[in-house]
This record gives structure tokens, C-alpha cells and sequence, in this order.
């Protein structure tokens, strides 16, 4: 992991799109950022299996926000929920983790309804300044399913270039083999980079 700027862990930024804002979670957003999070189970079970096993209940939620808060301030990692500027709606999660060497990784998800409006085309713009300026990265990453195209085309659009495929997992333990898992094994998955502009000398 590399140092983040002094003032950045005791500064909250809040980010502001055409249409969104972006900004750390409250400990009043807990029944939103529940009820999104439960209802994406499915979709989110896959690209976000820490979060969900982090909160199983609404219970879990308010220790979840205070986590994202101690992280903010440490530096290991900045939470955005996003919301419709306008309707006030809460609309998803957004996240940026410093990495060794320079990197850190962009992860994000959004409501079903939020979905196909540009949003994440939006939110990934703002994240992407953040990351450069603010954070001080040398190097973004997105990881993408290779089946999620959408997800592919959002990050293409903000300059993400195509790296490669994430080496496979090995196969699962023999103590976890059975005849009857049939479970779907996982898509692979592709590694999209974006490097910091130099200045011109």
C-alpha cells in the first residue's frame, strides 16, 4: 500500500457529477444501503462475496458503515454510496482500494433500477479523479467478469485499457468435490488497467 495524502483520512470528500453524488456513508444510510445490498444477493454474490458475508442481516449493517469509516480514515480503503443529486434516491457503492506499488483497484455495484442510465459511466469518472488527484495513484485497475460486457464497455470509456485475464483459481479442494455440486464455475475474469497521465516536460 502506498501513503495516501496527510490531509485525505480526516477529510470526507464528497464528488459531484452532472447528476450524482458520491460521498462516505452516514450511519443514517444503513436501511438503504441494506436494502440494496440484500436485493442484489444474487447478482452481487460472485464480485462482492466479502461484503455480503460482512452483512447477512440489517443487524450487521451499522458495524459494516463504521468499518468503511475506520478504513476512510486510515487509508485502506474509501467507500462512496451514490446518489441521484436531484431525487435523493440512493443508487449503489462505489470503492476505491490502495494497493502496493502505486495501484489501487476500483470496485462498484448499483441498484437493479439504477441500471442502463449511465451512472456507473458517471460515478467511474468521478472515482477515476479521485483516485489520480486526490489518493495519489499511479495506476487503476478494474476487475470484470469477462461475461459482463457492460461492465467492460464502462471501463473502456474512461480510458481502461484491456491488461489481460486474472490467472484461474486452482480446482476446488478434493474434500469439496462432489458428483452432485452443481454449481456453475466462476466466468473468468479480465483486468483492465489505466495509468496516470505525466505531465509534459
Amino acid at each position: 500500500m502506498f501513503a495516501a495524502p496527510p490531509s485525505l483520512g480526516s477529510t470526507l470528500c464528497v464528488l459531484d457529477t452532472e447528476r450524482l453524488r458520491l460521498r462516505p456513508y452516514k450511519a443514517s444510510d444503513v436501511a438503504v444501503f441494506f436494502r440494496v445490498l440484500d436485493e442484489s444477493r444474487d447478482r452481487l454474490r460472485l464480485s462482492f462475496p466479502d461484503r455480503l458475508r460482512s452483512v447477512p442481516t440489517l443487524a450487521e449493517a451499522p458495524s459494516q458503515l463504521a468499518t468503511f469509516a475506520r478504513d476512510w480514515r486510515t487509508g485502506r480503503f474509501y467507500v462512496f454510496g451514490i446518489w441521484h443529486q436531484q431525487t435523493q434516491a440512493y443508487l449503489g457503492d462505489i470503492c476505491l482500494m490502495p494497493q502496493r506499488g502505486g495501484q489501487a483497484e476500483i470496485g462498484y455495484y448499483l441498484a437493479t433500477e439504477a441500471e442502463g442510465q449511465g451512472y456507473a459511466r458517471e460515478a467511474l469518472g468521478a472515482i477515476v479523479r479521485f483516485g489520480f488527484e486526490q489518493v495519489g495513484a499511479t495506476r487503476l485497475l478494474i476487475r470484470c467478469f469477462v461475461d459482463n460486457v457492460r461492465a467492460q464497455q464502462v471501463a473502456c470509456a474512461h480510458g481502461f485499457r484491456l491488461l489481460g485475464e486474472e490467472p484461474a483459481a486452482e480446482g476446488r479442494p478434493w474434500f469439496h468435490f462432489s458428483l452432485w455440486d452443481t454449481r456453475p464455475p466462476r466466468p473468468a475474469i479480465l483486468h483492465f488497467v489505466r495509468a496516470r497521465q505525466q505531465p509534459a516536460t
